[in-house]
């Protein structure tokens, strides 16, 4: 879908420490983690253009003057990213709070900075806005999900409730992507409101109404423990398509 995307802004929120790769990374921020010869950023902006998008903000904070020394050997293309230095640690509503002015369309895609999933962009976009919600969320099934939070969708595809993670519930369950679509409605609702994370102190707040979940099926990655880490050149050697494409 060529163009669909194109006046679509996207946030990437990759300020975080990712304290739990610390000792593998050692003083490279996690959202340059090397994967296969190059860097999980360079990966995720590729899937981006790949989807049609012209426009990214990068929120950074931990280590950002390594991300930015980075961007500065990034070869011109038809992606703009623009960086967005946070002035002190904010959580990722903070984060997209103090991007805020950057981000001029209506609906604004939000990614965190530390995941990826196959997935259509351009349909993800297109549910969220004939659902009529302020914000979106993007779900899938993964095999055993006792690493992550579930959530309960509802009979009419609103997200009802989310469960805390449980180490000892393993199974199969629908998670938080980590990729959202925001309306003017909800960023409005987040810079009014207060609070570090986007997750817990904003979207689990919204009522079930305000809160559509894109459920697809797709493979999903995070490189938040050693382990998912030391998995992502094969996951993004074996996905079947840069994220954004038809099948």
């Amino acid at each position: 879908m060529p163009g669909t995307l194109a006046k679509i802004d996207a946030v990437v929120l990759a300020g975080g420490q990712g304290t739990r790769i610390a000792g593998v990374l050692g003083s490279t921020p996690k959202v340059l983690a090397p994967i296969g010869g190059t860097t999980f950023l360079d990966l995720l902006l590729v899937r981006l253009e790949a989807a049609g998008l012209e426009r990214v903000v990068l929120c950074l904070g931990h280590l950002a003057e390594r991300v930015l020394a980075h961007l500065s050997g990034r070869a011109p293309d038809r992606l703009s990213v623009i960086p967005v230095v946070e002035p002190a640690p904010l959580g990722t509503a903070g984060a997209l709070r103090f991007a805020m002015k950057q981000l001029h369309s209506d609906p604004v895609l939000v990614l965190n900075g530390d995941s990826a999933v196959e997935v259509e962009l351009a349909g993800v976009v297109s549910e969220h806005q004939k659902s009529g919600a302020e914000a979106s969320m993007l779900c899938v099934e993964v095999a055993d999900a006792r690493r992550y939070g579930r959530v309960i969708v509802g009979r009419q595809g609103n997200v009802e409730r989310f469960v805390e993670k449980d180490p000892s519930s393993a199974g199969p369950a629908l998670i938080n992507a980590g990729l959202y679509c925001f309306g003017r409605q909800a960023l409005d609702r987040l810079a009014g409101s207060d609070g570090p994370s986007l997750e817990r102190d904003f979207l689990e707040k919204l009522q079930p109404s305000a809160l559509h979940a894109v459920v697809r099926q797709g493979a999903f990655i995070d490189i938040g423990t050693p382990e998912s880490l030391s998995g992502a050149t094969a996951f993004f050697r074996e996905s079947r398509r840069p994220v954004g494409e038809d099948s």
